[in-house]
């Protein structure tokens, strides 16, 4: 009986676009595993002693005050300034990368899913067949990140500035309208792509 392969699917999208939304329903509707980069990195963060030292060392022993992980902090460095980016991605990618690679051996489902604001400036995308870009209005995506973080629209604008997803857009096989539409609305296009996948 031959084996069916794996089929890995990169879900991007910047800030506000709502991909972790589509993530959840993707897992709610379709039962697709979902690994979320951004989620896994802090668990990632906080379990692994070789982590926690390298990042104490760039970006200070604050970071870890009272055994407590200071996500804020950590943030506030990365969106510093694009060196402070890099350096601190240089740390964690190679940690989610492996630790992607195990998790997805251990499914049995015929298509899992990688989440990732940066899927191709972290070169995840090399991990994943096919990639869904979630997109959403500018404005529309601004409100929903002021919102969720409470954050300025300054600081939201910047974080977008420094997630662009011009190569997501051109190696997206589909783009998802996130606009707030009435959910049937992206359930539709959902389904589109889980047929394209030739998952019912």
């Amino acid at each position: 009986m031959m084996e069916h392969k794996q089929v890995r699917l990169g879900i991007a999208g910047g800030i506000g676009s709502g991909k972790s939304y589509v993530a959840r329903l993707l897992t709610e509707r379709w039962q697709v595993p979902v690994y979320s980069c951004d989620d896994e990195a802090k668990r990632l963060i906080v379990e692994s002693t070789e982590l926690r030292e390298a990042l104490s060392a760039l970006v200070g022993k604050d970071l870890f005050e009272g055994g407590v992980f200071h996500k804020a902090w950590l943030a506030g460095y990365l969106f510093g300034s694009p060196q402070h980016a890099a350096e601190v991605n240089a740390i964690v990618h190679p940690a989610v990368r492996r630790d992607f690679l195990e998790w997805a051996g251990r499914q049995q489902a015929a298509v899992v899913a990688m989440e990732s604001a940066i899927l191709c400036q972290s070169g995840f995308h090399t991990l994943v067949d096919a990639i869904a870009l979630v997109d959403a209005p500018m404005q529309v995506r601004i409100s929903r990140a002021m919102l969720r973080d409470a954050a300025t629209r300054e600081q939201v604008e910047a974080r977008i500035a420094r997630q662009e997803q011009t190569e997501e857009r051109r190696l997206a096989k589909w783009i998802i309208n996130n606009d707030g539409a009435p959910e049937s609305h992206l359930l539709e296009q959902l389904r589109q792509m889980m047929h394209d996948l030739n998952i019912q």
